[in-house]
């Protein structure tokens, strides 16, 4: 008898991830030399649903996708990864094919490095915006802030909400909620018992990222950015939506120094929903 002929990389079963496979997930990121990120994937598999294409023979991933859904109007796709040894060769478009079907009707948004920007134009999505990745050691001004800031307490999730919803323009709850546990510091911004901003700071690699920031405007951004700063010896990153000016030429003033840049995309949608001037950086690209 002859042995089943194996079934092309490209033709292989997508199947959902689960936590169980976030060591998998970890090792693809390295593999394609970002930071392992399993404290990220640990959020991304729980509060979103992964995709997988498993090794045909051992263990492991060859490719892997999450997507963060926020209901019937939005979903994020986001850590969109094929195994260096298996790239180019039409992985990536199978898996995001199968990602388009089981969206539906549902609209879907992306960041897109400029290496998978092509791939996402050519399946439908358009250029609606872009982000700036800043990277560095964080130097603070010698005037401290005149917006008060504080450590989020437990009672502030409900507020923080409230505060989103206009912000990102959908209902964000299950993220939020989230964030406590997720970041090593929650901060906010408060003016006369009313919160006018917050934002997180969790790990990645050897780095603090900043994310969410969410803001009423520029100067509360900077206290929220410079409170969760002195918080921490390790670089500062932030994904800042490149619209925000003000905010990217302070930090790059403040010793950040400007990295990749990413296109924000969308297919089934014109723009964002939400108000943009006071969304200043998402959690993570991966979540939109």
């Amino acid at each position: 008898m002859h042995s089943r002929s194996p079934l092309p990389l490209v033709d292989l079963p997508v199947r959902r991830l689960t936590r169980g496979d976030l060591v998998s997930c970890a090792d693809l990121s390295e593999d394609r030399g970002w930071p392992r990120d399993e404290h990220r994937w640990g959020l991304l598999l729980s509060a979103g649903t992964g995709y997988g294409i498993a090794e045909p023979e051992g263990k492991g991933l060859v490719a892997a996708c999450v997507v963060t859904s926020y209901g019937p109007r939005l979903a994020a796709v986001g850590m969109l990864l094929v195994a260096e040894r298996h790239a180019r060769q039409g992985i990536a478009r199978r898996l995001m094919r199968h990602v388009m079907e089981e969206a539906g009707s549902t609209p879907l948004a992306l960041y897109a490095t400029p290496q998978g920007q092509r791939l996402y134009e050519e399946l439908g999505f358009a250029h609606v915006g872009r982000t700036e990745r800043v990277c560095g050691r964080f130097r603070a001004e010698a005037l401290g802030s005149a917006v008060a800031t504080r450590p989020a307490a437990a009672d502030d999730l409900q507020a923080m909400v409230r505060l989103d919803l206009p912000v990102f323009g959908i209902d964000r709850t299950h993220i939020i909620a989230r964030l406590p546990a997720f970041s090593d510091r929650l901060q906010v911004a408060e003016e006369n018992g009313e919160l006018t901003g917050y934002a997180a700071l969790w790990p990645s690699g050897e780095a603090h990222v900043v994310g969410p920031l969410v803001a009423r405007d520029t100067t509360t951004a900077k206290a929220l950015v410079t409170s969760l700063a002195a918080t921490t010896d390790r670089p500062l990153r932030a994904d800042v939506d490149a619209r925000h000016e003000e905010l990217l030429g302070w930090l790059v003033e403040r010793g950040l120094e400007p990295g990749s840049r990413t296109a924000v995309m969308t297919y089934g949608i014109a723009e964002l929903p939400g108000d943009a001037t006071r969304r200043f950086a998402p959690l993570t690209v991966a979540t939109g």
